[in-house]
């Protein structure tokens, strides 16, 4: 039996009985499917991926046909191994090679021409055997290096299933459903995204940098149908399969870490071949975006790509895998050693050695490295910090301080890391508030910790660690799928972007003070609190460009002003209601939400504007949270003498409750008529304190003054216009007129809410503030002697506001009818019933114009 691992070439194998076998052939050719079926028919199985995402695919594949028991994953940042587990799916880098298994499995093994990762895709198809049967997956442009490298292999080609045909370049607006955009940044990424969003309705994104649990619920997505587009790096060219019809290129050429260059023509056809799907032909193509000609294929690349003919491969790289430990200047001599073979070219320095050359100019490194009580072990250590991966692409210098802290911790005490460290990067990254970009960061992040839980005596309780960075990383890959969705499907507010023909740079973004937007030096819009505005004289093209290059520096300005505006002040923030429906809550002079019907009047709800929903899910809170708090404590603030008379609730009568709670219900104002049975029921001590709490029971209403005054009305009318649902209202009556001519299409409970009372109906009809009209009983109370007429005092008129004609027509509504008394006009109560008389508590006023209340009035017409 060979174990994986034994090299082919190695003295006294057996290899020559186990069989090899290289299926070869482009995309769409179902060889992923025939390895997985071979692997579950054998008794054991090792596979090997180019990504963790396609590993965790096969993975999910393989569990639902052998059960998860008996499957293991093994990835960098991720390792389910149960105790029985047979088949194991793995990353390339993440195969273990020191256990037999009666399958291998090598998936796309051309990547071993890869410049960075290639020399374990070909140490991999090297040595890694199956003890029954090996499977080397990949392009056809391998081919002539396998026949070399492994001649016992029989190669079988495998043709496409469908035809792949070239469609021509295409505008953003005219590209069919179905299709996959793919472009090699993610600033690219996010900007057709965006305009997808503005144009198609949204798209889903995939990239490489995106955690198994994001990309998944993005694919899910697009598979279900709910966005037709799909925007991706070239990440989709490695077995994935998803439902595309047609592939459309952004870009022909890509920043391969060293340089800029053209993508090879192998390299098209592994992201071009992602159409169609079985026997289902794809189509294949560029697209055009902006005003500029989009890139294009040469004919002899059409041809190829059509055809599937490639120039084979010539070399690939190659790295010793024979590491001598004894001392560090032999590791490295090791691992610069050149290959004995020419089809094998040496890797240039990977970053785990050019992290072990940094290190070993360390002399406390090169110490503990060469210490005698650690021997190889120490440099093993070594080796293994130094093979730390930098998820999150800090560079060479600063992924050495980690890894030299790293190996400190391993080279001390009982050579576990600390768990203080851990728990505390841990704990920062485990929030889930910021854009896209912020979280995707976190996760890269946390990869790091998860990679450094999965090593088995890295730490001292590993499964413990592993369990809580994969919670971590889970509910950061939840929450930006979220941010995705909302950025680029549900948003309406646009996001800006960078300048999608600068190569991914950025364009010059500037906000001034003012909030007035410019890029590169030239205004396009205007950020108001959260809303951002275009310049409305750019054209249409122009226009959509220049915001979604703004969109993508406001996602910084907004969350800083939601933090601004949750820690502001009452006085920043303001009730802005005329009348126009429904009332604005403005935030430093920015309309940034609405109140919506609540629970009660006195709780409405507060709808934030479109701009201040695209904050993230934190933010966004906050800023509710604060806006609730000030339409809370600004209500209490105004409308303080409701919740003094709520107060009393338990210290009155029944009767006394009932009215209390309609008189609270209807924010201060009640009809007498409305609350009849309550008031029979009142005790004088009931009378005594409403009145102590300002209730007044007026002959027509009951209503508390200090709430008729301009600002606690406003918010009365604000409030109860929400409760009610009611679409409009009509001009509300300016502060301190105690009469007005009433429209005859006003509502009168609106009136009553604004505290007057309808006098008369159709055109000519006036209303009297409420209060006035208590005021004049109380007055006719005193002047009047029982069922005798009496004269009206002259001020009364001019008191009220009225001319003496509404006056007449006040007193008639109250109950009064007019009488010629020695020829001079006089009024007297009129009817059966009792005339309406003032409260117990009421006081009594002088006779006399000189004593009249009404003189008071007429200094309060300015209240």
């Amino acid at each position: 039996m060979n174990r994986i691992g034994a090299s082919f070439d190695r003295p006294g194998s057996s290899l020559g009985e186990a069989k090899v076998t290289a299926v070869l052939g482009p995309t769409n050719t179902g060889k992923t499917h025939l390895a997985v079926e071979r692997l579950c028919g054998h008794a054991s199985g090792v596979m090997g991926f180019p990504l963790r995402l396609l590993a965790r695919e096969v993975y999910e594949k393989v569990v639902a046909a052998k059960g998860a028991h008996q499957v293991a994953l093994i990835t960098g940042e991720e390792k389910i191994v149960p105790p029985q587990a047979r088949w194991y799916l793995c990353t390339m880098e993440s195969m273990p090679l020191d256990r037999e298994a009666a399958f291998v499995g090598i998936d796309e093994a051309q990547m071993g021409a890869d410049p960075e990762r290639g020399h374990v895709f070909t140490d991999r198809l090297l040595h890694a055997r199956g003890y029954a049967e090996t499977m080397i997956l990949g392009s056809e442009t391998i081919k002539p290096l396998v026949k070399k490298l492994v001649p016992q292999a029989e190669i079988i080609t495998r043709p496409r299933f469908s035809t792949l045909a070239y469609a021509g370049p295409k505008k953003l607006s005219r590209l069919p459903r179905r299709t996959a955009i793919v472009a090699f940044t993610a600033a690219e990424v996010y900007a057709i995204a965006e305009m997808l969003r503005r144009q198609k309705g949204g798209a889903a994104v995939v990239m490489g940098s995106l955690s198994p649990r994001t990309r998944n619920a993005q694919v899910a997505m697009y598979q279900s149908g709910e966005v037709d587009y799909l925007v991706a790096t070239d990440a989709i060219g490695m077995g994935l399969n998803m439902d595309i019809a047609h592939v459309a290129f952004a870009g022909l050429g890509k920043f391969d870490g060293k340089r800029q260059r053209r993508l090879t023509l192998a390299e098209m056809a592994q992201i071009a071949g992602r159409a169609g799907r079985h026997q289902k032909d794809g189509t294949f193509g560029t697209v055009q975006l902006g005003a500029e000609a989009s890139c294009a294929f040469t004919p002899d690349e059409i041809e190829g790509l059509e055809a599937h003919r490639f120039e084979p491969l010539s070399q690939l790289v190659w790295r010793n895998s024979d590491l001598d430990f004894s001392s560090l200047a032999r590791l490295v001599a090791t691992m610069e050693a050149r290959s004995p073979r020419p089809e094998l070219v040496r890797a240039d320095d990977a970053l785990d050695l050019a992290v072990l050359k940094r290190l070993a100019g360390e002399p406390w490194v090169m110490q503990r490295a060469n210490a005698r009580l650690l021997g190889e072990r120490g440099l093993f250590r070594l080796w293994q910090a130094c093979g730390l991966p930098d998820y999150r692409k800090t560079g060479v210098e600063t992924h050495t301080r980690l890894a030299g802290r790293v190996f400190r911790h391993l080279t001390e005490g009982a050579g576990h890391l600390p768990e203080a460290w851990i728990a505390a990067e841990v704990a920062h990254l485990d929030r889930v508030s910021g854009d896209v970009e912020t979280i995707a960061d976190r996760i890269a992040a946390v990869r790091t910790w998860t990679y450094v839980a999965h090593r088995p005596d890295w730490l001292a309780n590993p499964a413990e660690w592993a369990e809580r960075t994969r919670d971590v990383e889970n509910r950061l890959s939840d929450a930006l799928h979220g941010a995705l969705t909302q950025r680029f499907v549900d948003r309406r507010t646009a996001v800006l972007l960078k300048d999608l023909k600068a190569k991914g740079a950025s364009a010059a973004v500037l906000i001034d003070a003012a909030g007035e937007v410019a890029v590169d030096g030239e205004a396009i819009g205007h950020l108001d609190g959260f809303r951002f505005t275009a310049d409305v004289a750019a054209r249409a093209g122009e226009q959509r460009l220049l915001l979604a290059a703004a969109e993508r520096h406001l996602v910084r300005e907004r969350a800083a002003r939601a933090r601004q505006l949750a820690e502001s002040e009452d006085m920043d923030f303001a009730l802005d209601f005329n009348g126009d429906l429904p009332p604005r809550l403005i935030w430093r002079g920015a309309r940034v939400a609405v109140l919506r019907k609540g629970r009660d009047a006195l709780t409405p709800r507060v709808e934030v504007d479109r701009s201040v929903a695209s904050l993230s899910p934190d933010d966004r809170r906050r800023v509710t949270e604060r806006l609730e708090r000030f339409v809370a404590d600004g209500a209490a603030r105004v409308l303080a003498p409701l919740a003094k008379l709520s107060a009393l609730h338990g210290d009155v009568s029944p009767s006394a409750r009932g009215l209390i709670v309609q008189l609270v219900a209807a924010l201060g104002v009640l009809s007498r008529e409305a609350v009849a049975e309550q008031l029979v029921g009142l005790t004088r001590g009931d009378r005594q304190a409403l009145a102590r709490c300002g209730v007044r029971l007026g002959p027509l209403h009951l209503f508390m003054a200090t709430l008729l005054r301009p600002e606690p009305t406003r918010w009365r009318l604000a409030l109860w216009a929400v409760a009610n649902d009611l679409l409009q209202l009509p001009p509300l009556p300016a502060p301190g007129r105690v009469s007005m001519a009433a429209e005859a299409q006003t509502d009168s409970d609106v009136l009553a809410v604004a505290g007057y009372w309808r006098v008369g109906h159709g055109r000519d009809s006036i209303a009297v503030r409420i209060d006035m009209v208590d005021r004049l009983a109380r007055h006719i109370h005193e002047r009047r002697d029982g069922r005798m007429p009496f004269m009206p005092d002259p001020n009364w008129a001019a008191s009220l506001g009225l001319s003496q004609d509404g006056l007449a027509r006040l007193l008639r509504a109250l109950g009064y009818r007019p009488r010629l008394v020695d020829g001079a006009p006089h009024f007297a109560w009129a009817g059966r019933k009792r005339p309406p008389q003032p409260p117990p508590d009421a006081v009594p006023l002088a006779r006399g114009n000189d004593a009249s209340p009404f003189a008071v009035l007429a200094g309060m017409k300015g209240r």
